[in-house]
C-alpha cells in the first residue's frame, strides 16, 4: 500500500466503525453526531503535531506540507463519535435528567470551569514546549479528573469508558501495524518520546486513547445535566 494512503485507511477505517455503531445504536445517534461535530475541528490542532510528535504523508502531501490535513478531520470526526458511546456498547444505560436540587449541590459551583478545563489548560501547557502528544493527554485527564470532583456519580463511566477506549484503540492500531509494518518507526518521531512501544503501539497513543475515553466517556452526561438511572436488576 502506498504510504501516503495508510493515514487515509486509518482515519478511514475508525469512520467505517463509527457508522456501523451509528446504525446498529439508534438511541445513541444524536449523541454520536453531537459529540462528532464537536470533535471534528480538533483535526485543524494537526499542525501542532507535525512534525514533533509525528510526520504522515497524507493526500496531496498536505500534512508535510502545511500541516494541515484532510486525515485529522476525519479521524477527530470519528472517535469523538465512538468516544462518547463506547461505554454504552458494553452497558446498559438509561439517563434521566438532574434534578434542580441535584444541579445547586455545591460541587457544580464550578461546573462551567470544569468542563472547559481541558480546553484552557492545552494552551498554558503547550507553552511549557512540551510535545503536543503529552500537553493533549496531560489535558484531557485533568479534565477528567475535574469531571470525577464535579460528577463523582460517573466515576464508573469515566475510568471504565477511558479503559474500553484504551483496548478499543490498541486492538485497531495493532491491526493497522500488521497490515502496514514499518510505518511507525517511520512516521513517528519517536526519539523525541520515550521510544517504548507496547506490541508495535506507541506508549503515547495509549495515553492518549485513556485519557480520551476517560474524558469523552462521560462529557454528554456532564455537559447536558444528565446522569445514568438505576436499572433494577431482573429478578
Amino acid at each position: 500500500m502506498p504510504d501516503n494512503l495508510v493515514w487515509l485507511l486509518w482515519a478511514l477505517g475508525f469512520l467505517a466503525i463509527w457508522l456501523a455503531v451509528f446504525v446498529l445504536k439508534r438511541g445513541a445517534r444524536k449523541r454520536m453526531l453531537w459529540a462528532s461535530v464537536l470533535t471534528m475541528p480538533f483535526g485543524l490542532t494537526e499542525p501542532l503535531f507535525v512534525p514533533e510528535y509525528w510526520n504522515p504523508p497524507s493526500l496531496f502531501d498536505l500534512a508535510r506540507r502545511t500541516g494541515f490535513d484532510i486525515e485529522s478531520l476525519i479521524f477527530c470526526f470519528a472517535i469523538g463519535g465512538l468516544g462518547v458511546v463506547m461505554y454504552d456498547l458494553l452497558f446498559k444505560v438509561e439517563h434521566e435528567q438532574m434534578s434542580a436540587v441535584e444541579k445547586h449541590h455545591r460541587r457544580h459551583r464550578f461546573h462551567f470551569w470544569a468542563l472547559l478545563s481541558p480546553f484552557v489548560l492545552f494552551p498554558v501547557f503547550f507553552f511549557t514546549g512540551w510535545n503536543a502528544i503529552y500537553v493533549g493527554s496531560g489535558s484531557m485527564f485533568l479534565g477528567g479528573v475535574a469531571a470525577l470532583w464535579c460528577r463523582p456519580d460517573l466515576k464508573k463511566k469515566i475510568w471504565v469508558g477511558g479503559a474500553i477506549f484504551l483496548v478499543f484503540y490498541f486492538l485497531y492500531f495493532f491491526l493497522i501495524d500488521l497490515i502496514t509494518p514499518g510505518y511507525v518507526q517511520q512516521v513517528w518521531n519517536l526519539p523525541a518520546l520515550s521510544g517504548i512501544l507496547v506490541v508495535g503501539v506507541p506508549l503515547e497513543e495509549l495515553m492518549f486513547a485513556f485519557t480520551f475515553g476517560m474524558l469523552w466517556s462521560s462529557y454528554y452526561e456532564h455537559l447536558s445535566w444528565y446522569r445514568i438511572k438505576s436499572i433494577p436488576k431482573a429478578s
